[in-house]
């Protein structure tokens, strides 16, 4: 794994929108869900789980599309309609930032992986970590702890 580094600075397509992050990621995810597959237009979404508090826009403006839901809502260019990210109500303290949208994503690798039970066959990702859904709510400090020794 390589290390990152931070600020992290990204945005959209047509780069009407741009963020940054400072602080490492908490996690490195991706997501075979159909849900994801469909966004993405791929066989599934890559993220990074970043504390909330070090995630800012910069410039521009994103809205609100894909899940419009009480729980959890995609976050767009309102122009190009890129999917920059994710954020869950209530705030548990990250935002899900898809990795395929920072200026420099050459050090991401998937640690874990959700919804293999929706996977593709053929998409294999070599995470450490693989779940049928999403990991139980109590494995996550464990990830996250892990997660850190790996990425320092």
């Amino acid at each position: 794994m390589t290390k990152t580094t931070v600020p992290m600075i990204g945005g959209c397509r047509c780069g009407k929108v741009r963020f940054r992050v400072d602080a490492p990621p908490l996690l490195a995810m991706v997501c075979h869900c159909t849900g994801c597959q469909r966004m993405t237009g791929s066989a599934f979404s890559t993220s990074i789980a970043v504390p909330t508090s070090s995630f800012a826009i910069t410039q521009g403006e994103a809205v609100i599309g894909g899940l419009h839901g009480d729980q959890a809502r995609h976050h767009h260019c309102d122009w190009c309609k890129s999917w920059l990210f994710t954020r869950i109500e209530p705030d548990f303290g990250f935002v899900n930032v898809r990795a395929s949208v920072l200026d420099d994503a050459s050090w991401f690798a998937p640690f874990i992986e959700t919804y293999t039970d929706e996977a593709f066959p053929w998409a294999k990702t070599g995470a450490t970590h693989s779940y049928a859904q999403f990991p139980p709510m109590e494995a996550y400090q464990a990830l996250i702890a892990e997660y850190a020794v790996l990425a320092d």
